[in-house]
């Protein structure tokens, strides 16, 4: 399925895909309005949307009470480069959470897929056509 990409004004760029409208907008500094996120924070947030959700189905397979989980994604700019050089993920776990668990919760959060395709990055080919 197609993706597509439409231009509602300003500094607004809307995606339709798979029966979806997300909306990005640039942030007022960045000459926008602030009324949606950037695409770069959708960028970190499917990432760390997609680590929750290995986490959340780790714990639903134990009947483990996620109410008290948090996953908080931080990032790490590279000073040369100005973008991001690392991304921490860090699974805040409530006491009385299994121990036993611990590890196997981390291996749970890497098997996101958006992660793995950051690791494994696909080729990109952009093109312009007319009429």
């Amino acid at each position: 399925m197609d993706m597509i990409v439409t231009f509602p004004g300003g500094k607004k760029v809307d995606a339709s895909y798979k029966g979806f409208t997300i909306k990005t907008d640039q942030s007022e500094k960045n000459g926008g309005d602030g009324t949606a996120p950037a695409p770069f924070d959708l960028f970190l947030t499917s990432i760390g949307t997609c680590a929750g959700i290995y986490v959340l189905l780790f714990c639903q397979k134990r009947n483990i009470s996620t109410d008290n989980i948090i996953v908080v994604l931080s990032t790490v700019r590279n000073a040369e480069t100005h973008m991001i050089g690392k991304i921490v993920i860090d699974i805040n776990l409530p006491d009385g959470f299994p121990e036993k668990y611990v590890k196997a919760v981390i291996s749970a959060a890497n098997l996101c897929s958006v992660k793995k395709h950051i690791l494994k990055a696909p080729d990109f080919d952009v093109m312009a056509n007319i009429g």
